[in-house]
């Protein structure tokens, strides 16, 4: 069985993005995810503002192991 494919164009993140987005390209579920985040278990760093987590975008490209590095506009 093939897993169906991520549809999120990486050009639009902003310097972080929630769980549910971050789930998404990491191929799980917002469940899971907030279970992980809660464990202090996700697979990589959070920021925790009040009752909220956000993932550092290029913290999460990191891990994915893409680029973080901006195209060359020269």
């Amino acid at each position: 069985m093939t897993k169906p494919s991520v549809s999120v164009d990486l050009s639009t993140l902003g310097a972080t993005v929630d769980i549910p987005t971050a789930a998404r390209l990491l191929g799980c579920g917002r469940t899971l995810a907030y279970q992980l985040a809660q464990r202090g278990e996700f697979p990589c760093r959070l920021l925790r503002l009040g009752n909220r987590y956000l993932v550092p975008t290029a913290d999460l490209l990191r891990t994915l192991g893409l680029s973080t590095a901006s195209p060359d506009r020269s």
